[in-house]
């Protein structure tokens, strides 16, 4: 499983260090997604939509980002939260 997280980390840093720190809400990240809400990221043969992944973290979001690495270490915690990693 640590791969899979590894793995999805460096997805997520990827593709919201382009997003315009800091962040006040997830309206604030679509822009530096590559296909906005549709965005996919996979790991380990799992795969979530930017937009499946706001939903399901939607109430453990701490927002405002000052940082990618803060916002991703949320996501990770919010998917080990639900049991998807």
């Amino acid at each position: 499983m640590a791969d899979v997280e590894s793995e999805l980390r460096d997805e997520l840093k990827e593709a919201f260090s382009g997003a315009d720190f800091p962040v006040k809400n997830q309206m604030g990240l679509v822009p530096a997604l590559p296909n906005g809400p549709s965005t996919t990221f996979e790991a380990g043969g799992q795969s979530w939509t930017a937009m499946e992944l706001a939903t399901k973290l939607s109430s453990r979001a701490s927002f405002p980002y000052d940082d990618v690495d803060s916002l991703v270490d949320d996501v990770i915690a919010g998917l080990k939260d639900e049991g998807e990693l």
